[in-house]
C-alpha cells in the first residue's frame, strides 16, 4: 500500500494558510512599486521573479498582518537581494522545516501506534489520540510569525504547466526552490484539516476491522471450504485468496466462487452485520443464512454503513473546497495537485489501454490456460506468476518458519536485498533505516519525515507467523520502504525528498513484489517466465484501471449530488461499476453486469488514490524495460535519488522517455 495518508494530512496542515480574515486585495500599483524598488538594487534577480513573489505574498497578506505600508516595509526588509543570500535563506529554512516535519511526524506516528499496530484491544482514548494531529495548528504560527510570507516572497509558487515547461532548464537548486514554493498556497484552516483527518481515521478504523471469517463460511451442503480460524480482511485478503486458488488445490474453483459471492454481499450491503469480524457465527453467503451453535438466527444486514463512511469522507473534503483556490475540488487536488497529472490525461491513458485489442487477446490466453470460459473474478487471474504452480500450503510452511515474527522479517531484510542485487554494505544500510512492525490492519509502508528517522514497514501476521500472502504484501511494502529511504537520505536537497507522486513509489513496490519468489530462494525466472511476467503486469493494469475509473466517477457523482443519502450513493456506485464493467470488461471477459469493481476498500478509506496503482504499473513497466541488461540495484538507487520533481521531468531523467502506456502494449 501507499505511504500513510494520516501523516500526509498532518504535514499538509503544517504548511497551509491561516483561517483569519483576509484584507481586501492589495492595490496593484503598490505591488508594482515595491517590485520596481527592489529591482533597482537587484540586478542579479529577474524583475518578473521579484514581481511574482511580491504578488503572491500580497494575495495572502491578512488584515492582522499589517497595513499596506507595513507590507512594503516587510518586503524591502525580507527579500533576498542576491543569489547567495537567497541560497543561504533556503538552507536555513530547509533545515528548520526538516526539524519540524521530522519531530511532528514522530509524535503523530507514536500517537497512532495503537490504531496501526496489533497491540491489543482499542479504547476510546486510542481513537481520540489517534485522530489528534500535533501539527494541525502549526500553520497559524507560520503565518503569524511571517515565516510563510518570507517563503512566498523569495520562493514563489509555479503551477504544473510552468514546472513542466521551465523545469528542464532548472538546476537542482532551482527545483528545490520551486518545491519550497509549493508549501504556502491557499489551503483550508486547521479546523477543516482536522475534520478531514478525523474522517480519514474513521474510515481507516472501519476498514481495518472489516474481517470475513472464511473458516466460518459454508456452502449449500453445509461444508466448510476454508481452514478453521482463517480470517480475511476485505478486500485485500479476499482478493488474494482468489489469486491463491489458481494453484491446483482442492476445491479451488468453488472457493473462488464463494469469495466472489461474499464480495457481492459487501458491495450491495446485504452482508449480515453479525458475521463481520466475528467467528462465532456460521454464514452461507449464497442463501445469506446465518447460524449460531447449529441453529439459524435472525440477523440484520450491514445496511449501508460502507457508503455512510464514503459520504463522510466526501463531505469533509467539500469543506476544504472553498479554501483551495488553486485546486477547488478533491478531484483536482488528487490529480492536478498530488499526482501532478490532470485527471483527463489519466482517463485518456487508461481508456486507450483498456480498449486495446491486445487485452482481448490476453484474455483468450488466460481462458485457454484455465480450460474454461472466464468468470468475473478472473480479473485477478494469477496464473502467470512462477508461484502459481506451488501450493499455498507449501509456501505458507516456508514463510511461517522463516518469519515467525515481524522482528524476524526485520532481521532478514539485508539478506533479502542482497538477493535482489544490492551490495552487502548498501543492504545493511537500507536495512538499518527500516523497522518492521506487526500491523492491526492490512499493513502499509510509512516513510520517514526526516533523514535521521526510520521508515516503517507495517505488516499483518497470522498467529502462526507470516503466511505467504502476508509475505508477498510485506515484500511490496519493502519496495516502498527502500524507495522512501533512498529518496529521503540520498536526495541532494531535503525539500526534494520523495517522488513525484505515489505511483512512482508503487512502481518500486511492484518491482520488489514480483521478485518475492527470488527472495525465498527459488530459481530465477527464465525467458519464458519473463514473458509471462509481462502478461501478468498487463492484466493487472487492466483490472486496476477499471477500479480507478469507478473511483473517479463516483466522486464526480457525489459532487453532482452533494446531498445524496447512503442508499442513493450505494445505487450510484453499483450503477457506475456496471457501466465501467460493461464498457471495458464485458467485451473482454465475456460476462455482463458484474459490480465487482466496487469491492475495493481503497474507495472507502483512501479516496481518489486508486489511479496511482495502474499509473504505477505503467511506470513499473517502463522502468523494468529500462532496467533490462543493467545493474538493478544501482539503477533503483539512481532513479529514486532524483526526488520529487514533476512526473514528466522525473521519467525523462530516469529513462529518457515520457510516461506512456504504449510501452506496455508494444
Amino acid at each position: 500500500m501507499k505511504k500513510s495518508i494520516i501523516i500526509a494530512l498532518m504535514l499538509l496542515a503544517i504548511v497551509t494558510s491561516c483561517s483569519s480574515k483576509k484584507s481586501e486585495p492589495m492595490n496593484k500599483t503598490i505591488v508594482e512599486r515595491i517590485a520596481d524598488s527592489l529591482s533597482a538594487g537587484c540586478d542579479s534577480i529577474p524583475h518578473d521573479l521579484i514581481l511574482r513573489g511580491i504578488s503572491q505574498a500580497a494575495a495572502q497578506w491578512r488584515a492582522q498582518d499589517g497595513s499596506e505600508k507595513e507590507f512594503e516595509e516587510f518586503c524591502m526588509k525580507n527579500f533576498m537581494k542576491s543569489p547567495s543570500q537567497k541560497e543561504m535563506l533556503f538552507n536555513k529554512l530547509s533545515a528548520s522545516f526538516e526539524i519540524l516535519f521530522a519531530h511532528l511526524g514522530e509524535v503523530s506516528t507514536l500517537l497512532k501506534k495503537p490504531l496501526h499496530l496489533d497491540t491489543g484491544p482499542l479504547s476510546e482514548s486510542d481513537y481520540i489520540f489517534g485522530a489528534y494531529e500535533p501539527g494541525a495548528h502549526m500553520k497559524d504560527d507560520l503565518y503569524d510569525n511571517k515565516i510563510a510570507y518570507i517563503c512566498i516572497l523569495n520562493f514563489p509558487f509555479y503551477d504544473l504547466n510552468e514546472k513542466n515547461s521551465l523545469g528542464s532548464e532548472w538546476s537542482r537548486l532551482e527545483w528545490a526552490y520551486a518545491k519550497l514554493g509549493d508549501m504556502f498556497t491557499p489551503q483550508p484552516p486547521a479546523k477543516v484539516n482536522q475534520l478531514i483527518a478525523d474522517a480519514a481515521l474513521r474510515a481507516e478504523s472501519y476498514i481495518s476491522e472489516y474481517n470475513i471469517m472464511a473458516g466460518s463460511l459454508v456452502n449449500d451442503k453445509g461444508n466448510r471450504l476454508f481452514p478453521e480460524g482463517m480470517k480475511l480482511l476485505s478486500h485485500w485478503n479476499l482478493r488474494d485468496q482468489i489469486k491463491s486458488d489458481y494453484a491446483p488445490v482442492p476445491d479451488n474453483l468453488e472457493k473462488q466462487k464463494m469469495i466472489y459471492q461474499v464480495m457481492m454481499r459487501i458491495i450491495d450491503q446485504s452482508i449480515p452485520a453479525e458475521v463481520i469480524n466475528d467467528a462465532s457465527y456460521t454464514w452461507n453467503p449464497y442463501t445469506n443464512d446465518v447460524y449460531r451453535d447449529g441453529k439459524k438466527v435472525e440477523v440484520k444486514s450491514e445496511g449501508g454503513k460502507r457508503y455512510e463512511v464514503l459520504l463522510d469522507q466526501f463531505r469533509t473534503q467539500r469543506e476544504a473546497d472553498k479554501y483551495n483556490t488553486a485546486y477547488p475540488t478533491a478531484i483536482k487536488r488528487a490529480f492536478d495537485g498530488q499526482m501532478q497529472i490532470p485527471v483527463e490525461e489519466i482517463e485518456k491513458m487508461f481508456s486507450e489501454y483498456m480498449s486495446s485489442p491486445e487485452i482481448k487477446k490476453l484474455a483468450q490466453v488466460i481462458s485457454d490456460r484455465l480450460g474454461r470460459p472466464l468468470e468475473a473474478y478472473d480479473i485477478w487471474y494469477d496464473g502467470f506468476k512462477a508461484r502459481s504452480t506451488i501450493s499455498l500450503e507449501s509456501l505458507d510452511a516456508i514463510t511461517t518458519k522463516r518469519f515467525p515474527t515481524a522482528e524476524a522479517f526485520d532481521a532478514d531484510i539485508p539478506q533479502m536485498l542482497v538477493k535482489l542485487g544490492f551490495s552487502k554494505e548498501k543492504a545493511d544500510w537500507l536495512g538499518g533505516a527500516i523497522v518492521v512492525e506487526a500491523a492491526r490492519g492490512s499493513g502499509h509502508a510509512q516513510g520517514a519525515a526526516g533523514r535521521n528517522d526510520l521508515a516503517r514497514l507495517r505488516t499483518r501476521l497470522s498467529p502462526k507467523g507470516m503466511d505467504y500472502k502476508g509475505f508477498n504484501i510485506a515484500v511490496h511494502e519493502l519496495g516502498h520502504n527502500v524507495e522512501q529511504t533512498i529518496s529521503m537520505r540520498e536526495v541532494d536537497y531535503y525539500l526534494l525528498n520523495g517522488v513525484p507522486n505515489t505511483a512512482f513509489t508503487e512502481a518500486n513496490a511492484f518491482v520488489f513484489q514480483k521478485r518475492d519468489m527470488q527472495i525465498l530462494g527459488f530459481p530465477q525466472i527464465d525467458k519464458d517466465q519473463r514473458t509471462k511476467s509481462e502478461m501478468d503486469i498487463r492484466w493487472g493494469a487492466f483490472e486496476i484501471m477499471g477500479v480507478a475509473l469507478v473511483d473517479i466517477n463516483v466522486w464526480r457523482w457525489m459532487y453532482d449530488n452533494p446531498e445524496a443519502t447512503p442508499a442513493q450513493l450505494q445505487k450510484a456506485v453499483i450503477d457506475i461499476s456496471l457501466d465501467i464493467w460493461n464498457r471495458y470488461f464485458a467485451p473482454v471477459i465475456g460476462v455482463k453486469d458484474s459490480p465487482i469493481l466496487a469491492i475495493y476498500s481503497h474507495m472507502i478509506n483512501y479516496p481518489l488514490y486508486l489511479a496511482n496503482y495502474p499509473l504505477g504499473h505503467i511506470i513499473e513497466y517502463q522502468l523494468e524495460k529500462f532496467y533490462e541488461g543493467k545493474d538493478l540495484a544501482k539503477e533503483i538507487e539512481r532513479v529514486y535519488s532524483i526526488g520529487s520533481v514533476t512526473p514528466k521531468e522525473w521519467m525523462k531523467r530516469a529513462t529518457g522517455e515520457e510516461i506512456s502506456a504504449k510501452a506496455m502494449l508494444k
